[in-house]
C-alpha cells in the first residue's frame, strides 16, 4: 500500500459497502474515522488514507500534519501538484480494492476540504465505479472540471458547505453547483450557518443521503 492509512472494518468476511474518506489539508488519516459509526449504521467498511504530503502546521515545524497538496498563502498550488495527490490517491484506491472486502458494486467516496477536491477527481473520472461521491466543504477548480470528460450523470453527488466557512467560501460551493448541474449530475445541495466543519444537522443529513444512495 503506498499511503499510511486507517480503517474501521464491520463484523463478518464481507464483502461490506464501502466509503473511503479524505481528509483535508494539515489532518491525518485518523481526521474522518469518528464518522464510521455513524455511516450505514456502523456497517460500512470505512477506509481512511493520510495525504502523501507532510506539512507543517506551526513556525517552529514541531507539529505536522499532512496534504494531498501544497498550500500556500501566496501561490496556489500548480496542476502538477495537484495531480501527484490525485495519482497518489487513485494508486491507493486500487490497492485497497484488491486488499480488503470491499464490495465493489456498492463504493462511494467522502472528501473534506483538499479531500473533497481529490474525491472530486476520482469519482466524476470514472463515475461508473462509484455508488456516490460525498463531497464536503470543498471546490472544484475550473481546470480540473474542464478536463474531465466522463458521463457523470450515473453518479449521485452530495455537496454541502457552510454559509461561514472562513477557508473555503460558500461562494466557491455555489460556483461547484453550477459547474456540475451543467454536467448533469444527479447533485443535492445543501448550506449549513457553520464554519469549515461538519455540524450535527450538517452530519445527520450526509447519513440520511448516503444510507439511501449506498
Amino acid at each position: 500500500m503506498n499511503l499510511l492509512h486507517t480503517l474501521h472494518e464491520p463484523a463478518g468476511d464481507g464483502p461490506h459497502p464501502t466509503i473511503v474518506v479524505l481528509h483535508g489539508y494539515g489532518a491525518n488519516a485518523h481526521d474522518l474515522l469518528g464518522l464510521a459509526p455513524h455511516l450505514l449504521g456502523g456497517k460500512a467498511l470505512v477506509i481512511a488514507p493520510q495525504g502523501p504530503l507532510e506539512v507543517p502546521l506551526d513556525p517552529q515545524g514541531r507539529i505536522t500534519g499532512y496534504a494531498w497538496f501544497p498550500l500556500t498563502l501566496v501561490q496556489p498550488p500548480t496542476e502538477e501538484d495537484v495531480g501527484r495527490g490525485i495519482a497518489a490517491a487513485r494508486t491507493f484506491l486500487d490497492a485497497a480494492i484488491a486488499r480488503y472486502p470491499v464490495d465493489e458494486t456498492r463504493l462511494a467516496l467522502l472528501g473534506f476540504s483538499q479531500g473533497g477536491l481529490v474525491s472530486f477527481a476520482l469519482a466524476l473520472e470514472n463515475p461508473a465505479r462509484f455508488k456516490a461521491l460525498a463531497a464536503l466543504s470543498t471546490w472544484l477548480p475550473d481546470d480540473l472540471s474542464a478536463k474531465l470528460t466522463a458521463d457523470a450523470s450515473r453518479l449521485p453527488v452530495w455537496v454541502q458547505h457552510g454559509t461561514n466557512d472562513e477557508v473555503i467560501n460558500v461562494s466557491r460551493a455555489r460556483d461547484t453547483k453550477t459547474k456540475l448541474e451543467a454536467r448533469g449530475v444527479p447533485l443535492s445541495y445543501k448550506e449549513y450557518p457553520m464554519g469549515h466543519e461538519i455540524s450535527v444537522d450538517s452530519l445527520r443529513d450526509l447519513v440520511g443521503w448516503l444510507q439511501e444512495k449506498v
